[in-house]
């Protein structure tokens, strides 16, 4: 940009993952503030007003790539501190929602990054922050937008006891599931944003273990919609010498805070395994619990009039049950999102900001079909019930996971879209259908593919 050209002026609302790499990606376009409620923590520890960073989390592959293209060397960062990329499925031991193991095939190119979301957020934010054009503001609240129908022109804030407004060329709402931005938008006279909710009353207990053996296979046991309530859960083996163990279950089978009760309900999943694992384990810390995991979208880009100057992103847009783990791949897709449009249109035309809200919207849906495909089966989920369409789509998922299981072709396209590499329309291709139709002629495991040196580590 040459020295005469003001740079636009953005301001992102949210110091999280989704506000971090939106900084990120404005930062060589536009002088970025970030606004946060809170004080940030010096190192990885525990936020404040993030109950959900002390469960089990991980980044898939679409979302690895988005980090490394927003934050070139992030990732070789993280498994310098201690994270781990881990490969889909070789480094894995699960079990499908439909109660089949998969085989753990190693000719997939898939590697998720495992640590905590406490280092996670802390490496994320240090290599943020360090950029001279990003500029921090903490303990600083967001309570309003200025500006009318037409066009945001800022935001009004309070520091301490005194309101101030700040002007800025595009305000970025990255608030997450509390996001007021359907209110504020209504006060500005436009009409109520759509939204739609599935919500599995899904509870998650997590506690930390001291792990018993040195580079472990992720463990994951998978609820089975068609069985509830659902019942699952994971270690995730972290940075430290740590297990991360997270259980869950749905409506009339959630776990509780009772550190007595966790092993035995790990024991009483469909499979034994974890409660196995961590039976003889050592404890680090008591049990916490988390109860918001409802998948809530707002679908503000199908508002017929959309004010420039403004773009909401991350949770604020959709929310998932985070068994799933998409949240911050779709939140690096978005901001992806953000660089590009920054870099192809630009922050200030009229009409930008709702060609914004549209893009960073895309990553959104494929996470959400794979949310709702599977949680709007248990019961209360939704007042609408499965559609036709849902309940065809969703047998030919279970057709393509059984297939994946014992076919390493159809297991590949079965991750790329799970790792929201791939479109669905992958689930479609030659590797998945040939398969599927002729069968892959291997049996289905009857147990947990732990190998005789891992159980003897573990047990």
């Amino acid at each position: 940009m040459p020295d005469d050209v003001t740079r636009p002026t953005v301001i992102v609302l949210g110091a999280g993952m989704s506000g971090l790499l939106a900084a990120a990606a404005l930062a060589d376009h536009a002088d970025v503030t970030l606004i946060e409620r809170d004080a940030l923590p010096a190192g990885p520890e525990p936020r404040r007003r993030l109950p959900q960073a002390r469960h089990a989390h991980l980044v898939w592959t679409g979302g690895v790539t988005a980090l490394d293209t927003l934050l070139p060397g992030l990732v070789e960062e993280l498994v310098a501190r201690g994270a781990r990329l881990a490969h889909i499925m070789g480094d894995m031991v699960s079990r499908a929602p439909n109660e089949i193991w998969f085989r753990r095939f190693t000719s997939t190119p898939h590697r998720n990054l495992v640590c905590s979301r406490d280092l996670l957020d802390a490496v994320t934010r240090e290599r943020v922050l360090a950029d001279p054009r990003i500029t921090l503001r903490q303990n600083t609240t967001a309570v309003g937008i200025g500006g009318d129908a037409a066009r945001v022109t800022g935001i009004h804030v309070r520091v301490r006891d005194a309101e101030e407004h700040r002007p800025a060329d595009l305000v970025i709402d990255a608030t997450g599931r509390g996001s007021r931005a359907s209110t504020w938008l209504r006060g500005l006279g436009l009409p109520a944003v759509p939204e739609r909710e599935v919500d599995a009353g899904v509870a998650y207990a997590t506690r930390v273990y001291r792990a018993p053996a040195d580079d472990f296979p992720l463990v994951n046991v998978q609820a089975n919609p068609a069985v509830p309530p659902g019942q699952g859960g994971i270690i995730l083996p972290v940075e430290n010498g740590r297990w991360i163990v997270t259980l869950s279950g749905t409506r009339g089978g959630e776990p509780t805070g009772d550190p007595d009760a966790f092993t035995d309900f790990a024991l009483g999943l469909g499979d034994p395994v974890i409660g196995e694992l961590i039976r003889d384990a050592e404890p680090l810390t008591e049990v916490v619990t988390t109860r918001s995991t409802a998948n809530r979208r707002r679908y503000f880009e199908k508002l017929r009039h959309w004010p420039d100057g403004f773009t909401v992103i991350g949770d604020a847009v959709a929310g998932y049950n985070p068994v799933y783990g998409h949240g911050i791949t779709v939140a690096a897709q978005s901001a992806v999102a953000v660089r590009e449009h920054a870099a192809t249109t630009g922050l200030t035309r009229p009409g930008s900001a709702r060609r914004l809200q549209k893009a960073v919207t895309r990553p959104v849906a494929a996470a959400w079909d794979l949310a709702i495909g599977q949680d709007i089966f248990y019961p209360g989920a939704s007042d609408q019930p499965p559609t036709r369409v849902e309940r065809a789509l969703a047998a030919f998922v279970d057709r393509a996971v059984a297939t994946g299981a014992r076919n390493p072709r159809a297991l590949a396209a079965l991750l790329d879209v799970m790792s929201l590499s791939r479109p669905a329309t992958r689930l479609f291709s030659t590797d998945m259908l040939l398969p599927m139709l002729f069968g892959p002629g291997r049996a289905f495991l009857d147990s947990a593919p732990l190998s005789d040196e891992e159980r003897k580590s573990a047990f």
